[in-house]
């Protein structure tokens, strides 16, 4: 009797985590089943802000659900990381970002989350160059004009970007790094700030992304010297890249994608992803894409995830040698 107990307590156990995972199966088949949150962790109107918007509103079409964008700027990014990294990961949480992701560990060192531990990756959408623009105060109408000023013995010239460790400044210390040249970081909340001081005159330079950059260079606002890609963007095919005007190791690429927490259902994370590179495989889109600078390219989680790993690697060897810290 005790022995056919004992069975029947362990059977109805089993029936149990049966049970429960055909229920939390069945949950997941059925998502999304309610507005997502979409965390982005720059202000509006920059770069990453604007193109996961854009796809967002696509997303949001294919799945049947609004996707709702939350912009949480602050510390290169890390705020509205931190909010993603620890949120229920039930699939109703995502997070847009930029290569900056993979910045802010080695500039942040007591960071709450840990990029590979924390988020899972799910959808890459696209890389994009930065774009090196001037103010029209300045007399620089190429690069080599930019070099010969800021490499004079009593030279002082100042660069802005969207926050220590963001992808734009990371740019910006590559080629300052490979031009040998020396210049004041001058580090702003958002892009707009930086923006209207470039207008302004009151800075120097600013590697933003071309997404931001073409309506101002398109208006005749602003002068675009260098990109910071290993080869031209075909919507500035007269702007040179750091290999053409001879800088070794002055390259750089930004990326665009989406991430969930950690241990959001791999079926969600493979539902989101396929239905993304299906948007991202629409002509239509890639075109939108394209005239904000955005050459679409999808991967699968794995390939993005190894991509993380090795970018965690290479940026912390640049800011260890450009002696990049918080102030």
């Amino acid at each position: 009797m005790k022995i056919s107990l004992k069975l029947s307590r362990k059977f109805s156990h089993v029936a149990a985590l049966v049970l429960m995972s055909g229920l939390a199966h069945a949950d997941n088949a059925s998502w999304p089943s309610k507005p997502i949150k979409a965390v982005i962790p720059f202000g509006a109107g920059s770069a990453t802000d604007v193109v996961p918007r854009l796809v967002f509103e696509r997303l949001a079409v294919e799945l049947g659900q609004p996707i709702v964008v939350e912009n949480r700027a602050g510390a290169g990014g890390t705020l509205g990381t931190t909010a993603v990294a620890k949120a229920d990961p039930d699939g109703y949480s995502v997070l847009g970002h930029s290569s900056a992701l993979t910045i802010g560990p080695s500039i942040f060192p007591n960071l709450s989350y840990d990029v590979s531990r924390d988020l899972s990756s799910v959808l890459m959408i696209g890389y994009l160059p930065n774009v090196m623009i001037v103010p029209l105060q300045r007399q620089w109408t190429k690069v080599e004009d930019f070099l010969e000023a800021a490499r004079k013995k009593d030279a002082s010239i100042s660069y802005g970007s969207v926050g220590v460790g963001s992808a734009v400044h990371i740019s910006a210390e590559k080629f300052r790094l490979a031009a040998g040249i020396e210049a004041q970081h001058v580090p702003y909340r958002g892009g707009a700030e930086v923006i209207a001081d470039i207008l302004g005159g009151r800075i120097d330079y600013y590697f933003c992304p071309l997404a931001t950059a073409l309506p101002l260079i398109r208006a005749g606002q602003v002068r675009a010297l260098v990109v910071s890609t290993s080869k031209r963007a075909s919507e500035l095919p007269d702007v040179p890249t750091p290999a053409e005007i001879g800088l070794k190791n002055g390259d750089s690429t930004n990326w665009i994608g989406i991430f969930m927490p950690a241990k959001t259902p791999r079926d969600v994370v493979e539902k989101f992803y396929a239905t993304g590179t299906k948007v991202l495989n629409d002509p239509a889109m890639q075109q939108s894409l394209r005239t904000l600078g955005v050459e679409a390219t999808p991967m699968t989680p794995a390939v993005m995830d190894a991509l993380i790993k090795n970018d965690l690697v290479s940026n912390a060897e640049l800011i260890r040698a450009a002696g990049i810290k918080v102030n």
